[in-house]
C-alpha cells in the first residue's frame, strides 16, 4: 500500500538513521580526499556536524514537527565543522524551513524543502563551486520538483527515485572538477550527502537500524579545544595496535573470523577489513606482540603503528592541566578590552608563538581536527572584549567563523579569511590598537594576501595529480594552489617546494617544523636555506604540528 505521507516520529527514525548510516561511512568519505594527504576529514566533519543535530533530536520526547525541525537546524549550525560540515548544516536549515509549518510531510513538501535547502546552501558559500556537495544537493531538489510536478504522491517511489537521480548527479562530479577525475574520485562531500539520502530511506523503508548516541564528552579546556576525556582506570588494554597484512593468498571468511575471534581473546576495539590482497587489523591490546605472531601466520606486515595510551592519557591531562590554569574564563572583573584575538592552531609551538604576539585565546585544530562553529563561538566568550577578530588559519574552517560570526549574539566578530598558520601570524603581527577595526581589517588582508605557504606531509595512497605520479610513503611539498614537490627525500621535497615559492621579491622565510621533526635535521634545513637563498633573512620556529613536517613561508 502506498505511502504519501509522514509524520514527525517518522521524520526522527529518518534523520538519526540517515547520521548513523554516514557514521558508518565515514572513514571511507575521508578516503576520497583528492589530495592522498593523512587528513582527509570530510567524512569526519559531516558525522561531527549531523550527530550534534541527531543527540538533541533524539533527546526529544514525543516531538512534534517544528521541535524537531528547530533540533535539526540548531544542532546542525552550532556543530558544524569543516567546509563540507557548513554546508550540511545550511542544507539542514534550509530544509527544516520547509517542514517546520506541517503536521505531515508530503511529496509536494518535500520538494519545496529541497529547494530551500540548496538556496539556503548556496547563499553560505560566497563562491559556489559546482562538482560539490551543492551539485549533488541541487539535483536531489531538482528531481524532486520535477517529480511533484508530475504527480508522483507515493513516497516510496519518490524516495527511490531521488535517491538514483543523486548518485547519478554524484557520478558527474569528476567531470565538472578535472582534480576529482585526475584522483579517480567522486566528490567526498556529495558521497556524505548520498549516505545520509540512504540512511534516511532505509528507515522510510523499515529497516531497523538504531541510533547510538555519541560517546558522552566533557567539556574539558584542552589546548583550548573540546576532547573526549577518558579515566586511566577505563583504559582496560593499553597498547592501540594498527597494520596491514599482507596476504600471502585470499583468506576465507572463516579464515576472516577466525583473527577475529583470536584479537577479541587479547583485547577490545577490533576492526578487521579484508579483500584478496590485504587485511587491515586494529586492536586495544595488552600484548601488542601476541596479535603481530597471529597475523604473520597470514602474511606479511606493513604500516605498523602501535600507541601506549596510558603514556598519552598522562601527557593529556597534564596538558589539560596546564592550559586550564592559562586559558581561563575572562575574569569579568577585568576591565573589558575594545579589542581581542581568537587563533585557530595545532602545536605548542605555534600555539605559543600566537599568545606571545598578543593573541588572548588559541583554539586547538588544524587539517586533522577542525572546531565546530559552537567550538568557536566559545573561544570567543572567552575572551572579554567588544570586538574579536578570529583567524582561522585554514580554508577549511573559515566557513565555520563565518557561521559564528553570524550568530553572536553580545559580541562584534570580525573574520580575517586566513588560509594558513603563517597568514594568521601575519594578520596579527599587522593589527596597529590606534587604527579603527575597518582599517586594521584592510590592511590585515593586504598583508595575508602577500604571504605564500608551503607544507610538507606524505603521500597514504597512489595517486595522479596535476601531472605528478603520487606513490603511497612519497613526500610532498603542497602550495598554496596545489602540489609544488614529490619526493622518496624529505630534503630534496623540501628544496624544490621552496625554489617555485621564492623570487626575487622574497625578503623573509619562516620555517615551522612539526613534532616529527629532530631540532638538528630543522636546523640543517634552515642552515641550507640560508646558503640557497642568500638574500633573504631566514627564520627557524619549532611549531610541533602533527601531520605536516614543515610550514614554511614566503614574505
Amino acid at each position: 500500500m502506498a505511502c504519501n505521507k509522514i509524520d514527525a516520529g517518522m521524520v526522527v527514525k529518518m534523520f538519526l538513521a540517515g547520521a548513523q548510516n554516514l557514521e558508518a561511512k565515514k572513514e571511507w568519505i575521508n578516503e576520497l580526499n583528492v589530495f592522498p594527504v593523512p587528513d582527509g576529514d570530510t567524512g569526519t566533519n559531516m558525522t561531527m556536524t549531523i550527530l550534534a543535530a541527531a543527540k538533541e533530536v533524539a533527546s526529544l520526547e514525543n516531538p512534534k514537527m517544528p521541535e524537531v525541525a528547530r533540533a535539526i537546524a540548531s544542532g546542525s549550525l552550532r556543530g558544524a565543522r569543516g567546509n563540507s560540515g557548513v554546508i550540511l548544516s545550511q542544507l539542514f536549515r534550509g530544509f527544516t524551513k520547509g517542514i517546520q509549518d506541517y503536521e505531515e510531510v508530503t511529496v509536494p513538501i518535500l520538494a519545496d524543502a529541497f529547494t530551500k535547502a540548496v538556496d539556503t546552501a548556496y547563499k553560505a558559500v560566497m563562491k559556489p563551486k559546482e562538482g560539490t556537495i551543492l551539485t549533488v544537493a541541487k539535483g536531489v531538489a531538482q528531481k524532486g520538483v520535477e517529480l511533484a510536478e508530475e504527480g508522483e504522491t507515493d513516497l516510496e517511489a519518490f524516495f527511490g527515485q531521488v535517491i538514483e537521480h543523486a548518485e547519478y548527479v554524484l557520478n558527474q562530479t569528476p567531470e565538472m572538477l578535472p582534480v576529482l577525475k585526475q584522483a579517480g574520485v567522486v566528490d567526498s562531500g556529495g558521497q556524505g550527502l548520498v549516505e545520509v539520502l540512504k540512511g534516511c530511506n532505509d528507515a522510510f523503508l523499515g529497516k531497523e537500524v538504531v541510533f547510538e548516541q555519541p560517546e558522552r564528552v566533557n567539556k574539558a579546556v584542552s589546548d583550548g579545544n573540546t576532547m573526549p576525556v577518558q579515566q586511566e582506570a577505563d583504559i582496560k588494554f593499553g597498547y592501540c595496535t594498527e597494520f596491514i597484512i599482507m596476504l600471502e593468498k585470499p583468506v576465507s571468511k572463516e579464515k576472516e573470523n577466525q583473527l577475529k575471534a583470536y584479537l577479541e581473546s587479547i583485547g577490545d576495539s577490533i576492526v578487521v577489513v579484508a579483500d584478496e590482497e590485504i587485511i587491515k587489523v586494529h586492536v586495544h591490546t595488552n600484548d601488542p606482540g601476541l596479535a603481530i605472531q597471529k597475523a604473520l601466520t597470514y602474511g606479511a606486515l606493513s604500516n605498523m603503528k602501535i600507541d601506549n595510551m596510558r603514556l598519552e592519557h598522562h601527557e593529556k591531562v597534564i596538558r589539560m592541566a596546564e592550559t586550564a590554569q592559562t586559558q581561563e574564563q575572562p575574569d569579568e572583573q577585568a576591565e573589558r578590552k575594545a579589542v581581542g584575538f581568537v587563533a585557530v592552531s595545532m602545536g605548542e609551538g605555534m600555539e605559543q608563538i600566537f599568545k606571545e604576539l598578543g593573541v588572548d585565546y588559541v583554539l586547538s585544530g588544524g587539517q586533522t581536527m577542525n572546531p565546530s562553529t559552537e567550538d568557536i563561538l566559545d573561544a570567543v566568550d572567552r575572551v572579554n572584549a567588544d570586538t574579536v577578530f578570529i583567524l582561522p588559519n585554514n580554508k577549511n574552517i573559515i566557513l565555520a567563523a563565518n557561521q559564528a560570526q553570524s550568530m553572536s549574539e553580545d559580541k562584534k566578530i570580525v573574520v580575517i579569511p586566513t588560509k594558513t598558520v603563517p597568514q594568521g601570524i601575519t594578520a596579527v603581527i599587522n593589527y596597529v590598537p590606534e587604527l579603527s577595526i575597518p582599517d586594521n581589517e584592510s590592511a590585515m588582508l593586504n598583508e595575508i594576501a602577500r604571504v605564500k605557504t608551503g607544507q610538507v606531509t606524505y603521500a597514504v595512497r597512489d595517486t595522479s595529480i596535476d601531472g605528478r605520479e603520487i606513490h603511497q610513503g612519497d613526500y610532498m611539498g603542497i602550495g598554496d594552489q596545489g602540489i609544488l614537490s614529490v619526493s622518496t627525500d624529505i630534503r630534496e621535497t623540501v628544496f624544490e617546494m621552496m625554489d617555485q615559492m621564492i623570487d626575487a621579491d622574497t625578503e623573509l622565510i619562516s620555517i615551522y617544523y612539526g613534532k616529527d621533526v629532530e631540532p638538528e635535521t630543522a636546523e640543517a634545513v634552515c642552515a641550507e636555506a640560508e646558503s640557497r637563498y642568500p638574500g633573504c633573512d631566514v627564520e627557524l620556529q619549532s611549531g610541533g604540528q602533527p601531520v605536516y613536517y614543515y610550514i614554511i613561508s614566503a614574505e
